[in-house]
């Protein structure tokens, strides 16, 4: 057995030209530097505001007296223990749940309508301007627009009452039974384009072949939808759905504009209810308390839904 003579041996290499330690930390530390201004900002305008309203939830007297003094969780109990905020928690796990689903079953609906192959493609374009147009509106205006709708002299009951649905002048706003299903319709109507368009973004991601394979072995609509269209979107659709319970749950001004929590505190959700606790009772250390208890319930949403984007990934 021969071994070969001519290979550099270890210390024949050359040394690899390394950077001294004061280079390298300085290539380390200049990322964080360009960010430092963005951490600050971010420090100054998020986590000091969240950091005092912490603060206020464990003390009574938050804001409005000199001395506050710490009372521990007894904030927390009074705001759990109480009839307003149950109703609150109630309405909006209503308002919430009524929102995510109808939106989900309208935006595949409609995703699916533009994404059919039977209609033209000047056809599409005007189907999808018209789709897309409540998206397109502000909050504000979405309000203004649908309580003139609804309003007892509005167009809603005059078409309604036309055909002998509804009554004359029906109060829908201000109607304890109809007030939170008015108000999830709104939002339903302003926020499936966001599905809609999602979804369609989906739905021509999928490879054609699918369906191709699908057809020759004699699979019908129905089947192709069940078996490729639905698993296909699986991934969207649980995504879309966190970050829609995540937007709707913090929903405020919608309602605050349309009914204002009312009437009978029938429509009012966590957001209102934290609201009207600050700035109508002055009780700070209470809402500070609410405001804590949806920072938590945000939180595990948010966490969700980055654990759903990592299984996505």
């Amino acid at each position: 057995m021969t071994t070969r003579t001519d290979l550099p041996t270890r210390a024949d290499r050359p040394i690899e030209n390394r950077p001294p330690l004061a280079e390298r930390a300085k290539q380390m530390t200049v990322p964080y530097a360009y960010l430092a201004p963005t951490l600050a900002l971010l420090a100054m305008l998020m986590a000091v505001p969240i950091v005092m309203v912490v603060w206020y939830s464990f003390h009574s007297g938050a804001i409005t007296d000199k001395n506050p003094h710490f009372v521990g969780l007894e904030n927390y109990a009074d705001i759990l223990t109480d009839s307003k905020f149950h109703t609150a928690l109630a309405n909006t796990a209503w308002f919430v749940g009524a929102s995510v689903i109808v939106h989900m079953i309208i935006g595949l609906a409609f995703a699916m309508l533009l994404n059919a192959s039977c209609l033209s493609a000047v056809t599409k374009t005007i189907f999808r301007t018209l789709f897309v147009l409540p998206w397109l509106l502000t909050v504000a205006i979405i309000a203004i627009l649908w309580r003139l709708i609804l309003n007892p002299n509005g167009v809603a009951n005059a078409l309604l009452s036309g055909i002998g649905l509804v009554d004359p002048h029906k109060e829908w706003l201000a109607d304890p039974h109809l007030a939170l299903p008015a108000i999830i319709f709104i939002n339903i109507w302003s926020g499936y384009p966001f599905f809609m368009i999602s979804i369609l973004a989906g739905l021509q991601g999928i490879p054609t072949d699918l369906y191709e394979a699908a057809e020759v072995d004699g699979a019908g609509p129905i089947r192709r939808f069940w078996s490729i269209t639905l698993p296909q979107l699986k991934p969207i659709i649980v995504s879309m759905a966190l970050l829609d319970v995540i937007w709707t749950s913090q929903q405020f001004a919608l309602v605050w504009m349309t009914t204002g929590g009312g009437p009978l505190n029938k429509t009012d959700m966590l957001s209102t209810y934290t609201y009207k606790l600050a700035f109508a009772e002055y009780s700070f250390s209470s809402a500070s308390t609410s405001a804590v208890i949806v920072l938590v319930l945000s939180m595990v949403l948010a966490f969700l839904y980055v654990q759903s984007q990592r299984t996505r990934e």
